[in-house]
């Protein structure tokens, strides 16, 4: 926690004065529930991003058919009056 602190050039007294400023503005009451919605937006954001690298490894998984030359008449019959070169 203390490099996320450093990044941001905080000091622990800082820290305590916004969670102070926190709890005055939105109250005990709904500092919970703020984090209950934030996590489950978290842990949506985690099952998405889940399922996208999981669809993404599926499509790189799958081989596409190998593609055959189209045939011709020449190709079919070998004793065919074509001519040869």
């Amino acid at each position: 926690m203390n490099v996320t602190l450093a990044v941001l050039g905080l000091g622990s007294g800082e820290i305590v004065l916004i969670m102070v400023v926190i709890l005055v503005l939105f109250g005990a009451k709904k500092i919970p529930e703020f984090a209950k919605g934030l996590g489950k937006g978290i842990s949506e954001f985690k099952k998405a991003s889940r399922e996208v690298s999981e669809e993404i490894e599926r499509a790189g998984e799958e081989t596409p058919a190998p593609k055959t030359p189209p045939t011709t008449a020449a190709n079919q019959n070998p004793n065919s009056s074509a001519p040869k070169a």
